[in-house]
């Protein structure tokens, strides 16, 4: 008989913890008596044993090994199928057997923290691999750190995600401080690029090749649609609007490199190399590149992708199974699953190892296997059917184009970090949380300029009419102010530039304008709340571009 629900959420748990179990006997606080029972479970994670032992000790080593690599597949697949349709209650994952904070966490951050991790995979319980890559000399971590690097890197759904999401930012943080140092002007990447032709001259000019490390500050000049030059010195604000029309521009299915579902998610597009020819897969790496530098520099882009993309992403493996499908196109799953458990004579339906794709207007047959046409589908192969056609369709159309653009992502990212998190977790983390906008938290971290203060009879006028906003116009004006509706995932305390109010002048016919490069909100001295309400309605709704004056 299969698990009932309330079986499988108590079975989860269970199996969590002993997850947890077999961590702390690896790193255990103190020395234990060592006794005959805790000999394998000791010896087997680093102590030192005796030459007549070792048989003894490598083959518990192995036990441990295995069982730990067994549960703890089992559980990321039990909560893996919970992210795609949830069956667990709330906070169901989180453990309170180890406390992992942000603040409390030390040499995980040091710029050597890329080694660290990269070499310390818990595959193995941590002490039990035998060596660390030669000539990487790892620091030396106390047996707290090494449980916490253990559960970070196997059970990261443990912790809480915001923890998660300031561990990310530490680590980021100490990387950072390493390539870029404290000075704003130190060795950086400068680039003019035509406003106009964004997506052609970033494309260019940070190719791998001019430009291999995106670690670095990067320093924009633009130029307007004239050619002439557009005002200002990037202290990092037109960096951060160059970016953020760069990203819109290279993930819109205009462009042909992602197509979107029915539900408005992107994924890659099949297509792609019949649109740009070879030189597609470059495309894939530099927008790649560009995601993992938003992510870098802790900003907020509104692309939604599709979860089986960002599964593709995270994996150790680009491949995703057949679970993942309904995220691509629900129908075909549907159809599939109808084909799993229908009864009639499956031969009846004319069905064969061939999938169609319609490309362009091209109807073009593909075979899934050799021969794939004249082997019809049968009850007895309809399995295999069934994920032939669901792998062609997640894995094999777009293979080379994930490929790519992960590679692209991993030379800005250490994906490792973002295997903390799950694909709709990563989507908050691109994208910002779909949680409402918290006028009190957006007050205390607003700053204003130009005679304008918390105090000032205008801006008293401009929060009444806010808060009487509802929240999808309060998510229009916050896009209108920094490019994105959605608020910081920490708060607009982690906005930078900070929310600022400056005063546009006295003519109330002008309308409020914006410079999202600065966060910056020009209100003119509207002090009737109509009037006000109105024109920065009227602002929003438009939500017209900017160019440096």
């Amino acid at each position: 008989m299969p698990f009932s629900l309330e079986e499988l959420v108590a079975l989860s748990r269970s199996l969590r913890d002993a997850c947890l179990g077999i961590i702390k006997l690896a790193y255990p606080e103190t020395k234990p008596e060592v006794r005959e029972e805790y000999l394998t479970a000791f010896q087997s994670i680093g102590a030192a044993a005796s030459t007549e032992e070792q048989p003894c000790v490598q083959t518990g080593q192995k036990r441990w090994i295995q069982l730990f690599k067994v549960i703890t597949n089992l559980v990321k697949m039990l909560k893996s199928r919970d992210t795609r349709r949830n069956f667990c209650p709330p906070n169901h994952w989180l453990s309170e057997q180890e406390d992992i904070r942000a603040d409390k966490v030390t040499q995980l951050y040091v710029p050597a923290a890329r080694h660290v991790w990269r070499f310390r995979r818990m595959g193995r319980i941590g002490p039990l691999q035998s060596t660390l890559d030669v000539g990487l000399e790892s620091p030396p971590l106390s047996v707290s750190e090494e449980r916490q690097l253990a559960i970070l890197t196997e059970l990261p759904f443990v912790v809480p995600f915001e923890e998660r999401v300031k561990i990310f930012q530490r680590l980021i943080y100490a990387d950072k401080q390493e390539v870029q140092g404290d000075g704003p002007f130190l060795d950086g990447i400068n680039v003019t690029i035509r406003r106009n032709y964004i997506y052609e001259d970033a494309y260019d000019k940070l190719s791998p090749e001019n430009e291999p490390d995106l670690r670095k500050r990067i320093r924009v000049h633009l130029l307007n649609a004239h050619g002439l030059d557009e005002a200002g010195i990037d202290g990092g604000g037109i960096f951060r609007e160059f970016l953020n029309e760069l990203l819109k521009s290279g993930f819109n299915p205009n462009q042909g490199f992602f197509k979107t579902t029915n539900e408005g998610l992107l994924y890659p597009n099949p297509a792609a190399q019949m649109l740009v020819g070879d030189s597609f897969a470059r495309h894939y790496y530099f927008l790649g590149r560009m995601l993992g530098k938003a992510l870098y520099e802790n900003m907020l882009v509104e692309l939604p992708f599709a979860g089986f993309f960002l599964s593709k992403l995270l994996g150790t493996s680009a491949d995703v199974d057949i679970h993942h499908l309904a995220s691509l196109d629900p129908e075909v799953y549907r159809n599939l699953l109808f084909l799993k458990s229908y009864g009639g004579d499956v031969e009846e339906l004319g069905l064969n190892f061939t999938v169609v794709n319609n490309d362009l207007g091209e109807a073009q047959v593909v075979e899934l296997k050799c021969g794939g046409k004249d082997i019809p589908v049968t009850s007895a192969n309809r399995i295999a059917y069934i994920h032939l056609v669901a792998d062609y369709r997640l894995n094999r159309q777009i293979r080379q184009h994930c490929l790519a653009f992960r590679q692209g992502l991993a030379n800005v990212l250490n994906l490792e970090w973002l295997r903390m998190f799950d694909q709709q977790e990563i989507q908050v983390l691109i994208s910002g949380a779909q949680v409402p906008i918290s006028l009190e938290d957006l007050k205390s971290f607003t700053n204003y300029s130009g005679g304008y203060s918390a105090d000032h009879p205008v801006i008293r006028v401009f929060w009444r009419v806010v808060e009487g906003f509802s929240d999808e116009e309060k998510r229009k004006l916050l896009k209108f102010v920094t490019s994105c509706s959605r608020p910081p995932l920490l708060g607009f305390k982690e906005l930078h530039p900070a929310f600022c109010i400056h005063n546009g002048g006295p003519d109330l016919e002008r309308l409020p304008t914006a410079s999202t490069c600065m966060n910056l909100l020009k209100l003119p001295e509207f002090q009737d709340e109509a009037l006000l309400r109105g024109k920065l309605l009227y602002a929003i709704e438009g939500a017209a571009g900017f160019e440096l004056s």
